[in-house]
């Protein structure tokens, strides 16, 4: 079984890739996902995250407010990193579990990737993978992309800001997918990771 961490920036097009892989018959695990699982009803999480956060957040039935969460816990770099203390652990965990039963199944995957939203946030989790492969776009494109699909421009830049660099991003990867161009130039070079 070999596992492909794929990241990049907001709108890079790291999703698409992945879903691409998928498509081809790769197994896709998003650490959105995963994140928002680990943050579900009745997680023991959920305690630690209303002290710190407030118990406001969780609803009658234990749902958090994922929402009023991600004010608070993104208004400062200090806020984030209360969070992150709280919930990267139990990200990684279930990250290693899943890729654990996934590689000892009757019927292991030939491949698996994984979508890294927060790359600088993995730590040692990065070390789970056989390959980072980061997909790669010029800021200037990833925002008309980004508007064109509905986004915010401000909200944009401001999420784009707390983001690596593309510099940063290829400094932790084994291999740059280039996707300034369009989707057929990207799938070509999915092709050739495929092959190599």
């Amino acid at each position: 079984m070999k596992t492909i961490f794929l990241i990049g920036g907001i709108a890079s097009g790291k999703s698409s890739a992945a879903r691409e892989l998928e498509r081809r018959g790769a197994v896709r695990i998003d650490l959105d996902q995963v994140s928002r699982e680990v943050l579900a009803p009745g997680s023991s999480l959920l305690p630690a995250i209303a002290r710190e956060f407030g118990a406001d957040l969780l609803d009658e039935a234990g749902s958090l407010n994922r929402g009023l969460l991600a004010q608070r816990a993104f208004a400062s770099a200090e806020a984030t990193a209360r969070l992150e203390a709280i919930e990267l652990p139990a990200i990684s965990d279930a990250l290693a579990a899943r890729l654990d039963g996934l590689e000892t199944s009757e019927c292991p995957p030939e491949l698996v990737v994984v979508e890294v939203p927060l790359p600088d946030r993995m730590g040692p989790m990065l070390g789970l993978a056989d390959v980072v492969v980061c997909v790669s776009c010029p800021i200037a494109v990833r925002r008309v992309r980004a508007i064109g699909r509905g986004m915010d421009g401000a909200d944009f830049d401001r999420r784009a800001a707390r983001q690596l660099t593309d510099g940063q991003m290829a400094a932790l990867a084994d291999i740059v997918l280039d996707n300034s161009g369009d989707e057929q130039a990207l799938l070509r070079q999915l092709d050739q990771l495929l092959v190599g």
